[in-house]
C-alpha cells in the first residue's frame, strides 16, 4: 500500500512539472515588463524620453507584462490540461482536449447552481450577503474560488476516466463513439455532477484550507523553518513538487488583497505586487516559501563544492575542480542544486542532513530579515536580478542576501570539510583509485549530439533496459529536471548496478516505482530510451544477458587476460572520438584505430549478441566478464553495409577466431571515425590493467582484468 501510494504521488508530482514549467517565461515577461514600466524606476534613471508614457518600448513593455499576467491568471486551467497530459497512459492529446471540456463543464455548473441558489444575481453580480473571497471570475464564468485546486481536481479526474475508458468498446449501433472518442463524453457527464458536488462539498474544503493556511502562517518563522526542512528533505524522492505547490498557489500559502483582488498563494501574491505599482514593499509573508533559497543556491553550496574540492585526493583535484565549479555554477545561476546535491546525498548522507538543515534556516533567515524576492522556478542569480535587483532593495530587501549569504558559504564550507575529513566521507575526489570521477552537470547534455552519438546511446538505452529487468518489466517511462521516473511490472528484478554502469549518480527503489538520477541530460536519456522501447528490434536486447558477478572470495583468483581483436593503433578509452565512450559511460576499456578490416576473438568465450546493424558484437569471456566490441562510431547510421559478421548469438568461440570482416575504406568515409572501442560492461569491483599501448598486432596481450 505504501508503494502505491508513492506511486500515485511520484506521478502526480510528475505532471505537475508541464505546467510549472511554463511559469519562468510567464515571470520573465512580467518582471521585465513590469520593472521597465515602473514609474519610479523611470524616474529614477531619467530614461523617461525612452521609457516614458506614450514611448513605443513603454507599450512593447506592457504588452509583455499583461502576457506574462494572462498565463498567472489562468493557472488553474493549465494546471487542468497539465494534470490531465501528465497522469493519462496514452492519447495524452486525448485527455487535454477532455481536460479544457471538463473545466469549463464544471465551473458553468457551479455557476448555475449559485445563480439557482441566489448568491449570483440575474445580472452576473455577486449578492451582497456572499462572504467575500469565496466566488471569483474563471475565464469570464462566476464560480467558487478553487484555485488552482479546481484544475488539478479535472485534470486528475479526467486523467482517471482516460485512463479506464480510451479503449472501450461500445455495441455497433454506437460504435462510432468508443474508444478515444467516448473519454470527452463520459468527462462531460462526470463534470456536470462534479459541478454541483462542489456547490456543497467546496466551501467546507475551502475553510479547511483557510483553517491548514492559518496554521502555517499562524506559527511564524518556526512555520517557515519548518516549510523549508520538509521541502529539501522530499527533494530524493522526488516529492517537493506535490508539497510545495500549494503555498505557492493556493489559499495554504496565504491570501491577500491585491488591486483591489483577492488573490492566493504565495507565488501568486508576489506577481500581483509585482503587476501593482502602488505596492511599497512586497509582502515577506507571502515569500516565505522562496526567498531563502537565493542564500543556499547562490552561496551556501557553491561553499560545499570548494569544501568538497579542497578536500579531494591530489591527483583528482584536476578532473573533480571542473565537475564541481560546473555544479556550482549551474546552482548560482539557474538554482538547480541536483548536480552537487546528488554527488554527496548517495555516498554521504549526513552532509545531505546538514544541507536540509541550513537549507530550512535559510528560509526563515529571509523571512525574519523582510527579504522579498520571489521567483519562477528556482532561486539563482537571472531570478534575484529580475524580482530582487531591478525592483529596488526598498520593494525586496535584496542586499540582506549578500551578507547572510556570504555567512552561509562559510558555514557550508566549514561545516563540510570538518565532516568529509572526519568521517572519510567518499565525495568526489574522495573514491577508491578503481573508481571514476564523476559528477552529472549540464555539461553533459552539451557534451552529446543527436548525430554523433546515436549508436551509443542506443547501446546505453540498451543497458538502462537490462538495468530495469528489460522491455517487458518497464509500463511507463518520464523523467522530471534531473530523474528518470519508471514505472515497472516487478521491482525485484531491477538491478541497480547495472543501472550504475549506464552513468547514473544514484538510483531510488519504491516497490514498482524507480527514480535512476542522470542530472539535467536526462530528458536525452528518457527521448533515447523512449524509441528504443518504441523500435525495439533495433538493437539485440541485453535484458536477456545474465551478470555474473563474481564472488567475493573470487576475486583475486580472476586474471583474465584479453589479446589484441585487431591490427591498429590502441589508445585510451577517454581518446575515443565519442562523449559516451571516452566517458566511460558504458564502462572503462581501451580503443583501437585500425589498419584493417578483420576483428578476431580476444580470448575464449561467447558471443552473447551481434548488433542487428551488425557494428558490434557483445562478447563474454570464460570467467564471466562482458566485452563490448564497437566497430566504428556512428556505423548504425550504415545499417550493416560495409559489415560481414562471421559468427551468431550463443556461439562458443576460441581465441584467435574471426569474428567479423568489414570494410575500412568504406567506414572511414561513411562514419564519424573508424575508432573500434573495447568496453567493458560488468567490471564491478574488478579492474583493469593495461598491458600494451601504441601499435598493436592480432594475439598481443592487451588488457587484464583483476
Amino acid at each position: 500500500m505504501k508503494d502505491q501510494i508513492f506511486g500515485v504521488l511520484q506521478r502526480i508530482g510528475r505532471s505537475f512539472m508541464l505546467p510549472i514549467a511554463v511559469l519562468p517565461i510567464a515571470g520573465l515577461l512580467l518582471g521585465i515588463g513590469s520593472s521597465f514600466t515602473n514609474e519610479t524606476m523611470i524616474a529614477s534613471y531619467g530614461l523617461q524620453s525612452i521609457l516614458g508614457n506614450g514611448t513605443l518600448l513603454h507599450g512593447f513593455l506592457t504588452v509583455m507584462s499583461k502576457a506574462g499576467s494572462a498565463i498567472f491568471d489562468n493557472l488553474p486551467l493549465i494546471f487542468a490540461v497539465g494534470v490531465a497530459i501528465g497522469m493519462a497512459k496514452k492519447e495524452k492529446e486525448v485527455a487535454a482536449l477532455s481536460a479544457v471540456i471538463a473545466f469549463f463543464v464544471m465551473h458553468v455548473s457551479i455557476n448555475a447552481v449559485l445563480t439557482i441558489n441566489g448568491q449570483i444575481l440575474a445580472d452576473g453580480s455577486i449578492a451582497p450577503h456572499v462572504l467575500s473571497g469565496t466566488i471569483a471570475s474563471m475565464c469570464g464564468i462566476q464560480t467558487l474560488q478553487m484555485g488552482v485546486f479546481g484544475g488539478i481536481i479535472v485534470g486528475l479526474g479526467v486523467a482517471a476516466l482516460h485512463n479506464k475508458f480510451y479503449k472501450i468498446e461500445l455495441p455497433n449501433a454506437l460504435s462510432f463513439f468508443g474508444g478515444t472518442r467516448f473519454v470527452p463524453i463520459i468527462s462531460t457527464a462526470v463534470f456536470v455532477l462534479v459541478g454541483i458536488l462542489m456547490f456543497f462539498v467546496w466551501p467546507l474544503v475551502q475553510n479547511g484550507i483557510y483553517a491548514l493556511g492559518s496554521l502555517v502562517t499562524g506559527t511564524g518563522y518556526l512555520g517557515t523553518l519548518i516549510f523549508g526542512i520538509i521541502k529539501r528533505a522530499l527533494i530524493p524522492f522526488g516529492l517537493h513538487h506535490v508539497f510545495y505547490l500549494p503555498f505557492w498557489q493556493t489559499a495554504v500559502g496565504g491570501t491577500m488583497e491585491v488591486g483591489g483582488q483577492l488573490i492566493q498563494g504565495g507565488q501568486n501574491i508576489f506577481f500581483a505586487q509585482l503587476a501593482d505599482p502602488s505596492v511599497v514593499h512586497f509582502s515577506a509573508d507571502a515569500t516565505r516559501y522562496f526567498s531563502g533559497e537565493f542564500i543556499f543556491m547562490i552561496f551556501g553550496l557553491p561553499g560545499a563544492a570548494l569544501a568538497m574540492y579542497r578536500c579531494a585526493k591530489p591527483q583528482k583535484k584536476k578532473v573533480v575542480g571542473g565537475l564541481l565549479l560546473s555544479a556550482a555554477l549551474t546552482s548560482m545561476f539557474t538554482g538547480i542544486t541536483e548536480p552537487i546535491e546528488f554527488s554527496f546525498l548517495f555516498v554521504a548522507p549526513m552532509l545531505f542532513v546538514v544541507q536540509v538543515v541550513l537549507a530550512g534556516a535559510a528560509y526563515m533567515i529571509a523571512h525574519i530579515l523582510n527579504i522579498a524576492v520571489g521567483l519562477t522556478f528556482s532561486g539563482g542569480l537571472l531570478d534575484l536580478l529580475l524580482f530582487g535587483i531591478l525592483q529596488g532593495n526598498d520593494k525586496t530587501s535584496w542586499m540582506l542576501i549578500i551578507p547572510v549569504g556570504i555567512v552561509y558559504f562559510f558555514l557550508y564550507y566549514f561545516i563540510f570539510q570538518f565532516l568529509i575529513k572526519r568521517f572519510q566521507l567518499k565525495t568526489p575526489g574522495r573514491e577508491d583509485d578503481d573508481e571514476e570521477t564523476k559528477l552529472y552537470t549540464k555539461a553533459d547534455v552539451n557534451a552529446r549530439s543527436a548525430k554523433h552519438a546515436t549508436d551509443a546511446t542506443t547501446a546505453l538505452s540498451a543497458l538502462i533496459v537490462q538495468g530495469l529487468g528489460g522491455v517487458e518489466n518497464i509500463k511507463n517511462v518520464d523523467c522530471c529536471a534531473t530523474r528518470l521516473r519508471v514505472g515497472v511490472a516487478d521491482g525485484n528484478q531491477v538491478d541497480e548496478s547495472i543501472l550504475k554502469q549506464s552513468g547514473a549518480a544514484g538510483v531510488l527503489k519504491k516497490g514498482n516505482n524507480v527514480q535512476v538520477i542522470y542530472g539535467p541530460r536526462v530528458s536525452v536519456i528518457k527521448s533515447d530510451l523512449e524509441e528504443y522501447l518504441h523500435h525495439p528490434s533495433a538493437i539485440q536486447p541485453l535484458a536477456s544477458v545474465e551478470i555474473k558477478e563474481p564472488k567475493e572470495e573470487e576475486h583475486e583468483l580472476i586474471q583474465a587476460v584479453f589479446t589484441s581483436p585487431i591490427n591498429g593503433e590502441a589508445k585510451l578509452i577517454n581518446e575515443t572520438p565519442d562523449a559516451t565512450f571516452a566517458q566511460k559511460m558504458m564502462g572503462d576499456g581501451i580503443v583501437i584505430f585500425p589498419h584493417d578490416g578483420n576483428l578476431y576473438a580476444p580470448c575464449d568465450g561467447k558471443i552473447q549478441f551481434v548488433f542487428d546493424t551488425k557494428h558490434a558484437i557483445g562478447f563474454i569471456s570464460e570467467e564471466g566478464v562482458e566485452l563490448l566490441i564497437h566497430v566504428g562510431i556512428n556505423t548504425v547510421d550504415l545499417k550493416g553495409q560495409g559489415f560481414h559478421v562471421l559468427v551468431e548469438n550463443g556461439q562458443t568461440v576460441k581465441k584467435g577466431t574471426k569474428l567479423m570482416e568489414f570494410d575500412l575504406q568504406y567506414i572511414r568515409e561513411q562514419a564519424s571515425s573508424d575508432a573500434v572501442p573495447l568496453v567493458f560492461t560488468n567490471l564491478g569491483t574488478h579492474h583493469l590493467e593495461l598491458l600494451k599501448l601504441g601499435e598493436v598486432s592480432v594475439g598481443d596481450a592487451l588488457i587484464r582484468v583483476k
